[in-house]
């Protein structure tokens, strides 16, 4: 019913996948409920205008977030198992901006069959929000 994600011999480096999500209000109070943080810079537009950022942004953890989709569903895919993802934020998200995780294959470690990626989410205007590594088991 399923068909697995790349294996580890599969994969090459260099290598790309990428996600592309619009960050909505909804998104943002959906987050807030599951992570429960509702701290008021994501959700009160009052309180964020007394802010440097003038508006409410999203919890970088949402953006971070789009990451699952990428090695869960596109690469390696189906059956991918994290072991470590480090996230480095440069930018807030506003609400509206169009978010893409893209990542790429930079080496495979074979003591442990594993795939280690570098991570860049970057907004509709090309901006880095965020950068980072993942290193991931792919399926057997």
């Amino acid at each position: 019913m399923y068909n697995k994600g790349k294996s580890f011999s599969e994969i090459q480096i260099g290598e790309k996948a990428s996600f592309t999500k619009t960050i909505s209000e909804t998104d943002v109070y959906l987050f807030a409920g599951i992570s429960g943080d509702f701290n008021p810079l994501h959700v009160d537009e009052e309180y964020a205008k007394t802010t440097n950022f003038g508006t409410r942004i999203a919890h970088g953890g949402l953006a971070a977030s789009l990451l699952a989709p990428v090695l869960g569903m596109k690469l390696p895919g189906l059956g991918t198992v994290a072991l470590e993802t480090t996230t480095k934020f440069r930018k807030p998200v506003y609400f509206g901006d169009t978010i893409t995780c893209l990542v790429e294959v930079v080496e495979k470690v074979e003591r442990i069959k594993a795939i280690k990626m570098k991570i860049v989410w970057s907004n509709q205007k090309g901006e880095v929000v965020s950068k980072g590594e993942t290193l991931v088991i792919p399926p057997g």
